[in-house]
């Protein structure tokens, strides 16, 4: 199993235990700037056998936990690993706004991502209107490079390149 460490927190790759947490952590506000409406139990819990019973080589998800008390906090991607450029996404739950965890998550993927799989760039897609995930990647020196529109709403998708970070853990 797949663990990457940050100065707080602990993703991990998904395992069925770890599903009525992160269902309890999915909200219509979480999923307002996600591409999917929040499912039923059953449609989620068939999404997530699906996902462990056949999992694609190239597609990661990770339980975020904090350190302290490993309270599931949401999930975190990193999809199209063979790509030059693998694209990451994260949502968190509501409480866990506003405390840097997601700078955090996206800054432990880059670099997970590049001492693993060699990448020196990833591709972070944000809704126009979801300010902090915009905030996330501009911190991180990431610039836009195009557009994404959906059902639910237009996106901008940032380049993020890595960079050494003062957080590294893998060293």
């Amino acid at each position: 199993m797949i663990v990457i460490p940050s100065p707080r927190l602990q993703l991990s790759q998904f395992q069925m235990m770890d599903a009525p947490e992160v269902f309890g952590c999915i909200t219509p506000a979480i999923a307002r700037f996600m591409p999917w409406e929040p499912p039923s139990w059953s449609e989620y819990v068939t999404r997530c056998e699906k996902r462990v019973q056949a999992p694609e080589p190239n597609k990661f998800s990770f339980v975020i936990r904090r350190l302290d008390n490993r309270e599931c906090l949401g999930m975190a991607s990193l999809e199209d690993a063979d790509s030059v450029s693998p694209e990451l996404g994260l949502w968190l739950k509501e409480s866990a706004h506003g405390q840097g965890f997601g700078r955090e998550v996206v800054a432990a993927l880059v670099e997970w991502g590049h001492a693993t799989l060699g990448k020196g760039s990833f591709i972070y897609p944000v809704a126009i209107q979801n300010i902090a995930s915009r905030r996330i990647a501009e911190n991180l020196h990431g610039e836009i490079i195009g557009n994404r529109t959906n059902p639910k709403y237009d996106s901008v998708v940032y380049r993020i390149p890595f960079y050494e970070s003062p957080y590294s853990q893998l060293s």
